[in-house]
């Protein structure tokens, strides 16, 4: 809803376009409760782990996927589902770092990914609002102009099909661009919930509300879950998209989770076509998605890294404005945000979860690139398996040598996390929750205890252990999506302690004496 002042008023939680719009397409699977043996185990149920089961299955490999919610309610859910190989300027950034033949093989993979999406949309008959589009990457600033050009002209070098530009159809002041063709957007959910039941159709399993808490190594791969149940295979593939087996790869230390955002807008004017994202800060993304008898414009950006930062509402509020100034905005019927993991060389990891881990494979890291990322690694996941071999193995590999170009950006985020686990320990704390409204949240000190604090719209106080249960950093409220998040992994919890996002594997604990004087503070209010 908006007032006289252009100005958003959030009168309702934020919800995603893609999941109240799919909600009659998703069938909801068993959970597991039976031990089970198969020739493959795939640990999430988002896109990225849908598409390599279906790509496993119809190579004759038995494959399980376990949900530890829902199938595609996590990132896939809340993505701006952009299919392209245009990744703001990543190109020219390979190639100079890492070299050209790595270059090459990210570029070869994605745009490979973006026909690979069309065929098997074409084949299946996936209804999922595809619509070929042109991506591009814009700056407003005269010292990104060469950058611009650099991208362009590497591009090009690699086989990709760009082209310098110095004009958008918006009233932004655009100082150059580069336009990729031949890209490609859809509605993700529609695609993937479809991938899932043809995946069924050729015998296939999915457990949802199936969440795994350990793995055994000996004879092979057994999984067990948080009510005890086992699924044995020969192969185990962590699609969960952060890693929650810390066993090997010390994933924690070359991880770190962002958060950004989107407002999904209608408006007076229609839009001229096209994808458009910002190189530089704050980041601006568009797209559009036709709607009811219109369109929709989605806003994105408003990056952080999770857990950190101030009220996150200000992120809603920001994009509200660029909306605003951009376009004649009628409604605001749709806000979300998502989580993205971003690796320290900016690729992902997809391969051998390590060099000496033989059948065990990960495919995380996408940054905010996972439409394509994800078709890509299941290709990619599927030839080493099938065949053992991929073209793009090298530039994808989880134990790749590129710790010249990353050196500097794993320092910057282990010394960012040992300083928010610090941080969190020390925080100085009201003592009391009397200042927390209806709605809101906080930490609190209890009985010389970190505590985090809640109140409901009805006035009933929810007291949690605000301690993160994968590493034990202390969580910051999130306000605009009513949740504890941890600043220096990345997992998240809901106002009364369950897992939201991973790699946490064990809800929010309560001492005894914080669960009695919650009790005892209700019943005061």
């Amino acid at each position: 809803m908006e007032n006289n002042n252009n100005q958003t008023e959030f009168s309702h939680m934020p919800q995603s376009y893609w999941i109240a719009s799919a909600s009659d397409l998703s069938d909801k699977y068993p959970e597991l409760k039976e031990d089970i043996k198969t020739d493959a185990v795939i640990v999430g149920g988002g896109i990225a782990g849908i598409t390599c089961a279906y790509l496993l299955q119809k190579e004759g490999i038995r494959t399980a996927i376990l949900e530890a919610d829902r199938i595609c309610r996590g990132t896939t859910g809340h993505t701006t589902a952009k299919i392209t190989s245009q990744h703001e300027l990543t190109y020219h950034k390979i190639k100079t770092k890492m070299g050209e033949e790595f270059a090459y093989q990210y570029s070869n993979a994605n745009q490979t990914a973006i026909d690979e999406i069309r065929k098997l949309k074409d084949e299946l008959k996936i209804d999922c609002d595809f619509i070929s589009q042109s991506a591009f990457a814009f700056t407003e600033r005269e010292e990104n102009i060469q950058n611009i050009i650099d991208e362009a002209n590497t591009a090009t070098s690699l086989g990709l099909n760009a082209a310098y530009v110095e004009e958008l159809p918006f009233p932004i002041p655009v100082k150059a661009a580069v336009r990729f063709d031949g890209q490609a957007q859809f509605h993700p959910l529609k695609y993937a919930l479809a991938l899932a039941k043809e995946f069924l159709k050729n015998g296939g399993q999915i457990y949802e509300q199936t969440r795994v808490v350990e793995v055994d190594e000996q004879d092979g791969y057994t999984v067990t879950t948080e009510p005890g149940r086992k699924v044995t295979a020969e192969r185990l593939i962590i699609a969960s998209h952060y890693p929650f087996y810390n066993k090997h790869g010390m994933y924690f230390s070359r991880i770190y989770e962002e958060r950004s955002y989107v407002v999904a807008v209608s408006t007076a004017e229609k839009y001229p076509g096209g994808m458009y994202i910002n190189v530089e800060d704050p980041t601006r993304s568009l797209r559009s998605q036709s709607f009811e008898d219109g369109e929709l414009i989605l806003v994105g950006g408003e990056h952080h890294k999770t857990g950190q930062g101030p009220d996150t509402t200000k992120h809603y509020e920001a994009l509200s404005e660029f909306a605003h100034r951009i376009f004649n905005v009628k409604d605001m019927p749709f806000r979300w945000s998502t989580q993205d993991c971003m690796t320290v060389d900016g690729l992902p990891y997809v391969g051998q979860f390590t060099a000496d881990t033989k059948n065990l494979y990960v495919a995380t890291g996408f940054g905010k690139w996972g439409m394509t990322n994800s078709m890509a690694s299941a290709m990619l996941l599927r030839d080493l398996i099938v065949k053992g071999d991929s073209p793009w193995k090298e530039v994808y590999s989880p134990s790749r040598h590129t710790v010249a170009a990353s050196t500097a950006n794993f320092v910057v985020q282990n010394c960012n996390v040992a300083a928010k686990l610090v941080e969190g320990k020390l925080e100085q704390l009201p003592k009391d929750d009397s200042d927390i409204l209806p709605g809101e949240g906080k930490a609190i000190r209890l009985d010389g205890k970190r505590a985090g604090a809640y109140r409901d719209e009805n006035g009933i106080l929810f007291i949690v252990n605000t301690t993160c249960t994968h590493m034990g950093c202390e969580l910051n409220w999130n306000q605009a999506e009513r949740t504890w998040d941890c600043p220096c992994h990345g997992s998240r919890f809901s106002y009364d302690g369950k897992i939201l996002e991973g790699p946490a594997v064990a809800p929010l604990t309560m001492d005894h004496d914080v669960k009695t004087l919650g009790k005892l503070i209700n019943e005061d209010f």
